[in-house]
């Protein structure tokens, strides 16, 4: 929003002096000063005189008024080092007393050109640039020796000063007839690149912050580089200073373009920047593309970064850098399969003389481990990534040894044999194990490691490194607790699971806590209390209802998965409770949600079963494996059923139970019923196997699936 624009300029020619009181035309350096009456010594009348008596001597040398004589001196001493000294000089210069005499100078002075009659001239009194210019040095110069003597504040007043002269002078900013090596362009701009500097350093970002804007409002013939400097520390300023500056009335500008807050201004900012670079009006700079990456993620476009990313020019970034950051982007915006695709051209045949990308294989192999699908290949990731860094990396390697143990644990749960899932699980401990070994401070390890122990019923090692986790990371996330009071559930330690969710309550986000409140509810089933259960249930449907305005798009997803779970489980609380009109209620209320939901139609199908209604259940069942064909409470359920309907359909129904504990080998739902259909064959060994490793796996079993 705030940016602004020179023009061409063109040179003009400045009227002498008019005034006796006005400054010599000739500038004067440090190393010494020349005038009419000859070369003066100044080094040993520097060293040994006193301000006063310096000062007298280049009044006389060179017909200087009081501040003249002063701002050259100050001006020798800063060049020395001697910051109080020059300050002590500087102050003797009565700037506010000046102002209004350098305001009207400059603004008489930097008129356009135009054709004068012969009695158009410049009102005498007024002083020149070059005093004006000297002036305004003296002020630049005392504000960066109050800056050397740690006094920020005082600084910037001073520094604010030189805006002041100018801004009053110029109202509708530089006008093109100065040309760009006028001295007082010159201090102008210094003091307009000084100014917030001087104020973050004494804290006032606020002040900070609209000295920026007061930089950029106006065409002050800042050249490409030095306005694009301002326009990136300005937007830097606004993303990262932790203060909410108001745009002032005066800088807003009509229409519905106008950024609401900080992060939009700034966002606005980089976009100009990062078109000047595409557009080669400047340099590039690889922190506008990252201040721009963390605004816009921040704000929820990821998908605008990797717009961004893909139109840079080539040469700034490598193919593998490009795609990487491009998979980064769409990562972050959700869309996991696009950006896998483009992690697997980083590691495709095109790029196979190039040097692996690390960075790369290890998202892809993140990547696939969020997808039980993809399991496979994120183990060829994770091994490619292993493989590369070996000797390089010990981060890299632990993440890769990481990565490898999730992805065989997911490759594990997906498997179609025995001996395919057992070593799956196998390399699952052994990576995740080096990990640790290695890296004994990761948290995600641990937690990985507790995650596979639950699951492979480990219940102690699991609990233990779900407390450790829980340590490592003082309780601060919702996966942590859950964990825990699963583990506490899968040791039929209710009371105690629900102990440690109403502990996760009062330390969690509204989010989290319309989770846990479900959770709690579940554990209520389990301890046979349905009462509290359903008004725990309530009070979570209320709370869905409450805060379906506030939430984001993410969040409103997450709700209405939850608010379908909670429906279709109190529908089989109503239908444990044969309240058959309550449970059909609370189906439709789902389905009316998410009609095309697995769970929904199973629950309809237990429905019917609970009623006897064999046929209709089978339906019912047969709607839920054509939406999803592995849900596996829909196959053990139609092998139930078909188990009823005589000797013809338990060929069949054996076929269903063996492909759910395919899925799921510990699920005792599946075991038991395979124990039924063994004992009426008369397989009585067989079923009393079957049945002890029903009992044993639902005394291990948690309340909700670990994952």
């Amino acid at each position: 929003m705030l940016c602004a624009c020179s023009g061409e300029q063109f040179k003009f020619d400045e009227p002498p002096p008019q005034s006796p009181e006005s400054l010599a035309t000739r500038d004067f350096s440090a190393s010494g000063l020349s005038s009419r009456t000859g070369t003066v010594d100044w080094d040993s009348k520097l060293e040994d005189a006193q301000v006063d008596e310096v000062e007298s001597t280049l009044k006389e040398a060179l017909s200087l008024n009081y501040e003249e004589a002063r701002a050259l001196l100050g001006r020798l001493e800063y060049q020395r080092g001697n910051f109080d000294a020059a300050l002590h000089v500087f102050q003797g210069i009565d700037i506010r007393t000046l102002s209004s005499r350098m305001s009207k100078a400059i603004a008489e002075r930097t008129r356009p050109l135009k054709p004068r009659s012969k009695c158009d001239i410049v009102p005498a009194g007024v002083m020149s640039l070059h005093s004006v210019s000297l002036l305004l040095e003296a002020i630049l110069l005392k504000a960066k020796s109050l800056e050397e003597l740690s006094r920020i504040k005082d600084a910037a007043k001073e520094c604010k000063m030189i805006l002041d002269v100018v801004d009053s002078a110029l109202p509708n900013g530089i006008p093109e007839g100065i040309s760009e090596d006028c001295k007082l362009l010159e201090m102008f701009h210094k003091a307009l690149e000084l100014l917030p500097k001087l104020w973050i350093q004494a804290g006032y970002v606020d002040e900070a912050v609209l000295a920026y804007r007061r930089a950029l409002v106006k065409p002050w013939n800042l050249d490409s580089q030095r306005l694009a400097c301002i326009q990136k520390d300005l937007a830097a300023t606004l993303l990262f200073g932790g203060v909410e500056v108001e745009v002032p009335a005066q800088f807003q500008v009509s229409g519905s373009t106008s950024p609401k807050n900080n992060l939009e201004e700034a966002i606005l900012l980089l976009f100009v920047l990062m078109s000047k670079m595409l557009n080669g009006q400047i340099e590039w700079d690889s922190e506008i593309m990252h201040h721009l990456t963390f605004a816009l993620t921040i704000s929820g476009h990821s998908e605008s970064v990797a717009d961004h990313i893909e139109q840079v020019l080539p040469g700034i970034y490598t193919r593998s850098e490009r795609w990487y950051l491009l998979a980064l982007c769409y990562s972050a915006a959700g869309q996991n399969d696009t950006a896998l695709n483009l992690v697997k051209k980083i590691s495709g045949c095109s790029e196979a003389n190039q040097e692996p990308h690390i960075p790369s294989l290890l998202l892809g192999a993140k990547l696939c481990s969020q997808d039980l699908q993809q399991a496979h290949e994120g183990v060829n990731f994770a091994r490619a990534a292993l493989n590369s860094a070996k000797n390089q990396n010990e981060h890299f390697l632990v993440q890769a040894h990481k990565l490898l143990g999730i992805c065989y644990g997911n490759a594990a749960r997906v498997s179609i044999s025995d001996f395919e899932r057992n070593f799956c699980q196998r390399e699952a401990f052994a990576a995740l194990n080096s990990a640790f070994a290695t890296c004994k401070e990761d948290p995600e390890i641990l937690f990985s490691l507790g995650l596979e122990n639950a699951i492979q019923r480990n219940l102690t090692p699991a609990f233990n490194n779900g407390m450790r986790y829980s340590e490592m990371v003082a309780g601060s996330t919702t996966r942590a607790w859950k964990l825990l009071a699963l583990v506490v559930s899968a040791e039929q330690r209710f009371k105690d699971a629900e102990a440690i969710v109403d502990l996760a309550f009062d330390e969690t986000g509204k989010i989290d806590q319309m989770e846990y409140l479900r959770l709690k509810a579940v554990l209520q089933i389990a301890q046979q209390q349905p009462k509290q259960a359903i008004e725990t249930y309530r009070i979570l449907l209320a709370l869905i209802q409450a805060q379906q305005e506030s939430m984001t798009d993410d969040e409103v997803t997450f709700q209405r998965r939850l608010e379908v779970e909670a429906w279709l489980d109190l529908s089989r609380l109503y239908t444990d409770l044969e309240s058959w009109r309550d449970a059909e209620i609370c189906i439709n209320k789902a389905k009316a949600i998410q009609f095309y939901c697995p769970r929904s139609w199973h629950a309809t199908g237990a429905l019917f079963q609970a009623k006897a209604r064999d046929k209709e259940a089978l339906v019912a069942f047969s709607i839920s494996l054509s939406i999803e064909p592995d849900y596996i409470p829909s196959i053990v359920s139609t092998a139930q059923v078909l188990m009823k309907m005589g000797d013809d359909t338990v060929p069949i129904a054996r076929s269903f139970l063996m492909n759910a504990l395919r899925l799921e080998p510990t699920n005792h739902d599946a075991w038991f019923s395979l124990g039924m259909l063994a004992k009426t064959e008369g397989s009585l060994q067989q079923a009393a196997d079957f049945f002890q490793a029903a009992h044993e796996l639902k005394l291990s079993a948690p309340v909700q699936s670990f994952v």
